[in-house]
């Protein structure tokens, strides 16, 4: 039934995102070829853009923008810098947003009591707290915690099972980005063999689940490679599209890609560099400079996937505080 398919469905492009282009090499044919670039950046704005009546909707309907919530514990400078950018999104939108700022010897029982206090407050549409926290505190508790209307990160296992069955719910951030900037930028997964090289909670699992669905914009045949995976190269040099979440640098290198491959980067990963002013630069999972060289596309980073999940974050406030409106999305 339409009705019970998954929410990336929702945000299927109106246009097919801008165009770049990095010089290549060889090519098919013995050609030279230009690998496009995947700009997560580009496609960002332009999904921003579309938010911006429904977020107007939601004002008229409720009297106050959908609200986001951001609860951090402790002292963790990229989570720090992490939740600010998503707060300087939110409020770029003109969404509403708070960040609640808890000392690292906050106890799980009092985190969880204030994770309730925010479920009741109806200024928040949406929660998000933001790992990893303290060893002293389980991750799953706190996530079990968040109501599941206010899971605007997917990570409470009652949207995690509506998401495995392909019924409507929040989709993951960071798997919904990668599955926008295949569709916008023109390579649908849809009858393609997709790797994603990763099996985490956040990315590779939730990303799987996506892709696998009987849905305009999945529909593609999808194997998961990890750190049990005997040969990875032979998985990867028979896909259409990798995507990679594998947590190192050159995890994917350009002898274990094929001419004409479609690659996503979603790492993050900063390593020394001594021409750098900062003597150090921030690179992805994939060896970029040679596997441009052979891909048809590729996701840079900075500037891929980053960008994207952070609007997927905007877009499932949104949509939370549709719900809480009574607003129905077409489609």
């Amino acid at each position: 039934m339409a009705s019970h398919r998954v929410a990336h469905l929702k945000t299927l492009p109106r246009a097919v995102a801008p165009l770049f282009y990095v010089g290549g090499g060889g090519g098919l044919g013995g050609k030279a070829a230009a690998a496009q670039i995947i700009s997560g950046t580009e496609i960002a704005k332009q999904m921003r853009a579309e938010l911006v009546p429904r977020i107007a909707a939601v004002k008229r309907a409720l009297n106050r923008p959908p609200g986001l919530v951001a609860v951090l514990v402790g002292k963790n400078p990229a989570s720090e810098v992490y939740v600010r950018n998503k707060g300087k999104a939110s409020e770029e939108m003109g969404l509403f947003h708070e960040t609640l700022t808890l000392p690292e010897e906050t106890s799980e029982d009092e985190l969880l009591k204030r994770v309730q206090e925010l479920n009741n407050d109806k200024r928040f549409h949406g929660i998000l707290v933001q790992s990893p926290l303290p060893r002293h505190i389980r991750e799953r508790a706190v996530y079990e915690a968040i109501s599941p209307r206010k899971d605007v990160d997917c990570f409470h296992p009652f949207n995690v099972g509506k998401l495995a069955l392909g019924q409507e719910t929040f989709p993951p951030c960071t798997p919904k980005g990668v599955v926008e900037m295949l569709v916008r930028s023109g390579h649908s997964p849809e009858g393609k063999h997709v790797v994603v090289m990763g099996r985490s909670n956040i990315v590779g699992k939730p990303l799987v689940n996506l892709l696998i669905q009987k849905a305009k914009g999945a529909n593609a045949t999808v194997t998961c490679v990890h750190t049990g995976t005997k040969d990875i190269a032979h998985h990867t040099r028979m896909a259409d599209i990798v995507v990679v979440a594998a947590g190192h640098p050159k995890a994917l290198t350009a002898d274990m890609v094929s001419e004409g491959v479609v690659v996503i980067d979603v790492g993050i990963n900063r390593i020394d560099d001594p021409g750098s002013p900062k003597g150090s630069r921030l690179v992805g999972d994939v060896d970029f400079d040679a596997v441009a060289k052979k891909a048809a596309a590729i996701s840079p980073v900075p500037g891929g996937v980053g960008p994207m999940t952070i609007t997927m974050l905007l877009f499932n406030t949104v949509r939370a505080a549709e719900i809480a409106a009574g607003i129905t999305q077409a489609g």
